[in-house]
């Protein structure tokens, strides 16, 4: 017991008494444990207990905390993400449309008509006849104000069909040939795109070549291989520009009232200036069994017009018989490539499976044929340019036979170029035994 007291001279305090007894604790912190007063205990019993830990110390506690940290991170990261690909979205999207704006804007002085997208509805009668369907749009037959049929291709996956559009009518709109398909206006109404082109009677030559039998006469299709041809040259040599189409196929050749072909679809095509003799592509560009080597290897040479060379010749083996129409009678003819088998029949001067009554059109079934098998040679140096081409398909006399683009003997030299030809060019050879 302590007592405290103050007492100074002239004051009186009483003091405060302060009692108390101390517990029997050693054992409890023998144990590391906290004692205290048992509840509802007597006298001065006491109880050992646990020392309550502090917030955090343990391992649940943490385990709790870095999973509480761990989710808000990921959430803020997420949110970050999301926010930054809706910003780069539209950051890219005003970019297109700003680039979209000054194409129009430097177009004004070309020829085409701006349509309105209430102007299509109204010119094809609220897409009332169909023409066909493709992968970016649908082609509607339609007639403008002076009664001028047209046919509207409207452009409905708009993913990706920015640079397409751009392409059409930039190309197009800037060149007049009989062999190019004329456009006639376009549309860009917000993201609403058409384009509007004349409209071709006789569709695509796709219609003819693939029906399995001969519709169109061998004089007329040798006609329309020269148009095509005359076509691609004026693109490659006749713009101020070299236009590379990079998708010539049955498909995207129309034919007017008198069979005259037409090249059309310039989706994929490519300016470059007519000096510039590779051109950079990042992807292969293009329908399967028309793409040249070269867009898959550049082991094969560098992409070109010559890359449009070789499609035009997959074209021509196309016309005179067509892959889907072949039968070369041997029990392995699944594993029968056409266009070699066409080389060899030509080789060994065997008649052909197809069958052609008169001379002059055997004659012409030939001609085709050599001069496709010229224009698929692997590599692009040994392809003829589409001025050599016209002159093969108009000469007289059939022009002589190419090299064998199939041998398995071949090799290429090591700098990654090819020549079939020792001493002359190829050029000098075609046009010298045109």
């Amino acid at each position: 017991m302590y007592n405290i007291s103050y007492v100074p001279k002239a004051v009186h305090y009483d003091y405060v008494r302060l009692n108390w007894s101390k517990p029997s604790c050693a054992n409890c912190e023998a144990k590391g444990e906290y004692c205290r007063l048992k509840i509802n205990g007597t006298n001065d019993e006491t109880e050992c207990v646990d020392i309550p830990k502090q917030p955090g110390d343990g391992s649940s506690n943490k385990k709790a905390i870095i999973a509480g940290v761990t989710v808000a991170v990921v959430v803020v990261f997420t949110v970050l993400l999301v926010l930054s690909v809706v910003f780069i979205s539209k950051k890219r999207k005003k970019e297109q449309q700003k680039k979209f704006e000054k194409f129009l804007e430097d177009y004004k002085a070309l020829r085409s008509i701006r349509f309105s997208y209430a102007d299509i509805r109204k010119i094809t009668y609220q897409f009332k006849e169909k023409l066909g369907q493709g992968g970016y749009g649908t082609v509607y037959k339609g007639k403008i104000s002076d009664d001028t049929l047209v046919a509207v291709k409207v452009l409905s996956n708009f993913k990706g069909n920015g640079e397409e559009f751009i392409n059409e009518v930039g190309t197009i709109g800037r060149i007049h040939h009989i062999n190019v398909v004329r456009l006639v206006g376009f549309c860009a109404d917000g993201y609403r795109r058409a384009l509007v082109y004349e409209f071709l009677p006789n569709d695509s030559l796709q219609k003819f070549i693939s029906s399995g039998k001969q519709l169109i006469r061998w004089e007329m299709l040798e006609q329309i291989a020269i148009g095509i041809a005359k076509g691609l040259d004026y693109l490659h040599q006749g713009c101020n520009q070299r236009i590379l189409h990079f998708d010539i196929k049955p498909h995207n050749i129309l034919l007017d009232q008198n069979f005259s072909p037409k090249v059309a679809d310039f989706g994929l095509a490519k300016l470059c200036s007519k000096e510039q003799s590779i051109v950079f592509v990042t992807a292969a560009r293009g329908t399967i069994g028309y793409i040249s080597p070269e867009m898959f290897s550049r082991n094969y040479g560098n992409v070109s017009y010559k890359s449009d060379v070789y499609s035009f010749g997959m074209l021509l083996l196309d016309m005179i018989g067509g892959r889907k129409n072949f039968h070369a009678g041997a029990d392995d003819s699944s594993q029968i490539y056409y266009p070699e088998w066409v080389y060899n029949q030509l080789e060994k001067g065997e008649t052909f499976s197809i069958q052609i009554a008169e001379e002059k059109n055997s004659k012409i079934f030939k001609k085709l044929a050599i001069v496709g098998l010229w224009c698929i040679q692997w590599y692009p140096a040994d392809r003829p340019s589409m001025k050599a081409v016209i002159q093969m398909l108009e000469g007289e006399n059939l022009p002589i036979m190419p090299p064998n683009p199939f041998a398995s003997s071949k090799v290429g030299k090591t700098d990654g170029s090819f020549s079939t030809w020792e001493g002359d060019s190829i050029s000098e050879a075609i046009e010298g035994n045109c």
